[in-house]
This record gives C-alpha cells, sequence and structure tokens, in this order.
C-alpha cells in the first residue's frame, strides 16, 4: 500500500498492461535499452580495469617506482624518504644500458644493480621466478637473473656463463677506449609476461658498481617502491620539497598507461551513449502517456490533486522503468563479469589466447559500478521532467471540453 498519491497513480500508469500497446512497447524497449547498455558497460570497464591491472602489476614490477638522486644528500634526508606517505620500501639502485653477449648473439639491455634481500620482498620478479632466487645475487659471486624472453632469444640457461658489456666504466687503452667488460652466470630466470622481460637483467648491486669501475657509494641512487605506483605524483612532490630531484616510471611507461587510459574513456562514452539513447525512449513513451491520459489529468485536477503531485505522478512513471532497468542491467553485468571467463572457455572464444591461456583479467569497481547505476538514474529522471512538465500545463477545461 502506496502512502504517496503520485506514487501510486504513476505505478499504475507504468505497470498498467491495457491501454495502448504501442506506448507498452516502448516502454519495455527503453528499459532492456538500459539494461543492455549499463550490463555493456560494467562488463567492458571491469575487463578494461582488469587489464590496466595487469600492466600495472607486470611492467611496474619490473620498472622502477621513483629513483631519487641522493648523490650529495645527508643519511638523515636519505632515511627520511622511507616515512614518506605511499613509500613501502627504499633500496641502494643502480641502472645502466649495457650489451649482453652469448655464443649466438648480442643484445642490448638495461642492468639493474639492486639490493636482493629487499627486492625479493617488493618487487613482482620474485613471485615469478622459474629458476632460481633472487637471493642467489650474492656480492662478488657475479650472477645475473634474465628474463625467460630475454634468455630465449640468445640462448642462454641456468649456470651459462656470459659476457656484460656496459658503456659506463671504460678505459683508454693502446686500441682506443675500451668499454667496461666482464662474465657473469646466469643464476635464476624470471617470467613475468611483459615486454621489459627481454630488456632486463637484475644483478647484485655491488657486482654492477664493479663492472662500471666504481663504489656504489659515488653512483647509487635511491630507489622508491610505492603501495600505489600511480600515486607517484604526490611522493614526487615530497622529494621536491626535500630539494632532491626524481624520476619516476611516467618518463619511460607513460604513453602506454595513457593509450590504456584514452581507450578506456571512449570506450566508456560510447557505451554511455547507448543508455542515454535508451533512456531518453522514456521521453517519447511519456509524451505519449500524457496525452492519452490527458482525461485523467484533467479529472485529478478537479478533484483536489496539486499540478505539484501531477507533475510527481510522471516522474515516478518515468523512473520506474529506469529503475526496472537499471536494475536488471547491474545484476545482468555482475553476473556476465563473474561468469565471462566460464563462457569464452565454453564457446572457445580466442582472445583468451592474448593472456597466455589464463583467462581475461578481471577486477570490478565497486564505487565506479556504483557512479554508473547513479548516472544511469540520473539520466532517466532528466528523461521524465520534460513529460511531467507538459502534464502539468494541461488545461482541465480544455481537456474535459467533449467528455
Amino acid at each position: 500500500m502506496f502512502h504517496s498519491v503520485s506514487a501510486f497513480i504513476g505505478l499504475r500508469y507504468a505497470k498498467s498492461s491495457k491501454g495502448n500497446h504501442f506506448i507498452a512497447f516502448i516502454n519495455a524497449f527503453s528499459a532492456i535499452g538500459i539494461a543492455l547498455g549499463l550490463m555493456s558497460l560494467i562488463t567492458v570497464l571491469s575487463v578494461m580495469n582488469g587489464f590496466e591491472g595487469d600492466l600495472k602489476d607486470r611492467i611496474l614490477g619490473i620498472a622502477p617506482h621513483v629513483v631519487v638522486d641522493t648523490q650529495g644528500a645527508s643519511d638523515e634526508i636519505i632515511s627520511s624518504l622511507a616515512q614518506l606517505p605511499g613509500v613501502v620500501a627504499t633500496s641502494d639502485f643502480i641502472e645502466s644500458e649495457g650489451v649482453i653477449q652469448s655464443a649466438r648473439s648480442l643484445e642490448g639491455v638495461m642492468i639493474q644493480g639492486v639490493e636482493p634481500e629487499i627486492t625479493a620482498q617488493h618487487s613482482i620478479i620474485a613471485n615469478n621466478m622459474l629458476v632460481g632466487e633472487i637471493s642467489d645475487l650474492t656480492s662478488g659471486s657475479y650472477g645475473i637473473v634474465v628474463g625467460r624472453a630475454l634468455a630465449s632469444r640468445i640462448g642462454l640457461r641456468v649456470g651459462q656463463q656470459t659476457r656484460i658489456i656496459s658503456a659506463q666504466g671504460s678505459v683508454f687503452g693502446p686500441f682506443g677506449q675500451m668499454p667496461s667488460q666482464r662474465l657473469f652466470t646466469v643464476v635464476g630466470v624470471f617470467d613475468v609476461g611483459s615486454e621489459l622481460d627481454a630488456k632486463v637483467i637484475l644483478m647484485n648491486i655491488n657486482d654492477s658498481a664493479k663492472l662500471m669501475r666504481n663504489k656504489v657509494s659515488r653512483i647509487a641512487q635511491t630507489r622508491l617502491f610505492l603501495h600505489d605506483p600511480f600515486e607517484y605524483k604526490t611522493v614526487v612532490d615530497s622529494v621536491s620539497q626535500l630539494g632532491l630531484a626524481s624520476d619516476d616510471w611516467r618518463t619511460r611507461q607513460g604513453p602506454l598507461f595513457d593509450a590504456v587510459k584514452m581507450e578506456k574513456n571512449m570506450m566508456s562514452l560510447m557505451l554511455l551513449l547507448i543508455i542515454a539513447v535508451a533512456a531518453f525512449n522514456i521521453v517519447s513513451a511519456l509524451v505519449m502517456v500524457v496525452t492519452e491520459k490527458k482525461g485523467d489529468i484533467a479529472i485529478l485536477l478537479t478533484q483536489g490533486l496539486s499540478r505539484r503531485r501531477i507533475m510527481q505522478v510522471f516522474l515516478f512513471n518515468g523512473l520506474y522503468n529506469g529503475i526496472k532497468g537499471t536494475l536488471f542491467g547491474a545484476l545482468g553485468g555482475l553476473l556476465l563479469v563473474s561468469q565471462l571467463n566460464n563462457l569464452l572457455r565454453l564457446f572457445n572464444v580466442p582472445i583468451m589466447a592474448a593472456t597466455g591461456g589464463e583467462g581475461l583479467p578481471i577486477i570490478m569497481h565497486w564505487q565506479q559500478i556504483a557512479m554508473l547505476i547513479l548516472f544511469s538514474l540520473l539520466l532517466c529522471f532528466a528523461a521524465s521532467i520534460y513529460p511531467a512538465y507538459r502534464a502539468v500545463k494541461v488545461d482541465p477545461a480544455s481537456a474535459l471540453k467533449y467528455e
């Protein structure tokens, strides 16, 4: 039993199966359109969130989040970096370009000199080791950890020695400038599944300094491991306030993540337009309802129902279809997202091959879904305003003139 007369009449009009069947068809069509649009939007955004999160883990798990130039800084300032909001750990870090040589070929690589203990705790590489451990990178052993893609490309295996050539630390000899080089032993292979697997090699920071003919204290920088790499801006600003220069992942990987974000935004816009088109079908349906119910509106006005209540009648009428479509769309979207990989596997859709057969990465942000539901309801409310305003303008004398 409804306590509001406006809600009672509005819902009676919305659920009435008698009268104009064309109006009922448009009402059903608009509700179905809203449901399909919202279901598609929830599904697509969840998959895009998953891909973005997968890239974030795989690429930013290898690339340093923030590297601070702490040369000449006091120990107090360096230790304060670990206390910055969003920073979970710090370590000494040396990064340089070099060449790795095997019996098969040469490849340009990025050499990362790391502290094995800290890297093993905070790098995704430690959780994706195929052979060996990061802790095997002991100082003085001249061991390296390489990606599976690089090892396959140049023919490396664990226990094999390979030559690392570094442009830094080169010396002049009888034959001119000679780059620094040394034999290293492959002690581990990792497979994160990113493009950096074929470009990055890890070695102990002390061995890296010796390769470049220098001391760790003179060339090492400070690497910051962040809780959320996307929140790097706050950390970089805090580092700048300490008077230190820094470099972050945006300088290298920013364009890739910008492209993913733009693609997600454009997909969201296109699917939001589907919801908007379906929502504004409510306008045509309600206008026809108002035209059909002019006699009822006039009778209600003559019996003392205020024009504000009349407007509420048709707002409830329009919102009923919007709420119905949004409810089914949200439930359908959540159900589809939860079973998406099972459906792809059932119908043998090859899209899963792009992720190594592990299934599509899916991340549902509940706040994002709540915003989509709210936006859908607001569109339905906006679409109901004009027909409800038309109902308010009905003149009882004109409407009942020929009754």
